[in-house]
C-alpha cells in the first residue's frame, strides 16, 4: 500500500518540535449522516461504524435545537440547522484521507429535507433518505418548531413541483446516486412526499427505492431498525465497492421496486 508523508508541528512545553504524519496514501470516502428532528447524532453511530468498516471516514453531529443545544429547540430556524450540516460536511471533507470527489450523505425525515438542499451547496456523490420531508419554502426563517402550524398536512399530501420547492429543486439538479426509503406505516410522511422526492430525480445515475414493511416513521420497533441498518449497509457497500473498481453506474439506473423490504435483520 502506498502512503502518504506530511510533516506537522507538535506543540509541547510552549516549544514547538517536528513530526512527519504518515498516512495511507489512498483517499477513502465520507459519509455525513444527518438526524432528524427531535434525535440526535446517538441515532446513527452504530450505522456509522458499520460503514466505517468498509473503509469509510463517517461523521455524525447533533444539530443546533439537540443534546446539549436543546435549549435552543423553541428558536432554532431551517437556516440555522442547513448552516450546521454544511459546517459538518466541510470538516468532513477536510479531513486528510477523505477523497472530496467521494462523499455520501444520510438522512433522515428533517434531516433527508436538509441533505436534498445540501447537495444544492456542497458535491456530494450518494444520497440516501429515509423518510425525507417536505416543507414549504416560505417562511424559511421561521423557527423550525412553528412550521407545523402553516398546514403542513395538506401540503405533504398533494404533489410539488422542483421548480417551487428548494428541496426538489436540489434533487432535480442531482447527478449522483440515490437511495430512498419509506416507512410502509408513516403517520408523519405520506407517500406523496416520497412520490414528489422520486419524480422530482431526473438526473441520477441511480435511483433505489425501498419500503419498510410495517414500520411506522421513527421505526420504534427492533426489527424495523435493523431492516433499515440492513437496507442502508448493503446499498452503501455496492457504492463503496464499485467506486473501487472504477467502475459506474448504467446510466439513469432506476430500481422503484415497491415490494416492503424482507431484508435479514442486522444490529440496530
Amino acid at each position: 500500500m502506498t502512503t502518504r508523508d506530511e510533516v506537522i508541528d507538535v506543540a509541547v512545553d510552549n516549544q514547538h518540535i517536528t513530526g512527519t504524519l504518515v498516512s495511507p496514501g489512498t483517499l477513502v470516502p465520507g459519509v455525513l449522516f444527518v438526524h432528524g428532528w427531535g434525535v440526535d447524532r446517538d441515532t446513527y453511530l452504530t450505522r456509522a461504524r458499520e460503514i466505517a468498516a468498509l473503509g469509510c471516514i463517517c461523521l455524525t453531529f447533533d444539530m443546533r435545537g439537540h443534546a446539549a443545544t436543546e435549549d435552543q429547540r423553541e428558536t432554532v430556524t431551517r437556516e440555522d440547522n442547513l448552516r450546521d450540516v454544511v459546517a459538518a460536511y466541510d470538516v468532513l471533507a477536510q479531513h486528510p484521507i477523505v477523497d472530496q470527489s467521494a462523499i455520501a450523505v444520510v438522512g433522515s425525515s428533517y434531516g433527508g429535507y436538509l441533505a436534498a438542499v445540501l447537495t444544492s451547496l456542497r458535491p456530494v456523490k450518494w444520497l440516501a433518505l429515509r423518510v425525507p420531508a417536505l416543507y414549504k419554502d416560505k417562511d424559511w426563517a421561521l423557527p423550525k418548531q412553528e412550521l407545523r402550524k402553516y398546514g403542513l398536512d395538506t401540503f405533504r399530501r398533494g404533489p410539488v413541483n422542483p421548480e417551487e420547492n428548494r428541496a426538489l429543486g436540489a434533487c432535480a439538479a442531482f447527478e449522483g446516486d440515490v437511495l430512498i426509503i419509506k416507512s410502509e406505516c408513516d403517520k408523519i410522511i405520506p407517500h406523496p412526499v416520497i412520490a414528489n422526492y422520486i419524480a422530482s430525480f431526473q438526473r441520477m445515475q441511480s435511483l433505489t427505492y425501498r419500503v419498510i414493511a410495517g414500520a411506522d416513521h421513527g421505526l420504534s420497533e427492533k426489527p424495523w431498525q435493523q431492516a433499515y441498518t440492513s437496507l442502508l449497509l448493503n446499498w452503501a457497500t455496492e457504492m463503496v465497492l464499485r467506486a473501487r473498481e472504477g467502475g459506474a453506474a448504467p446510466e439513469a439506473q432506476t430500481d422503484l421496486t415497491p415490494a416492503p423490504s424482507r431484508e435479514p435483520p442486522r444490529p440496530a
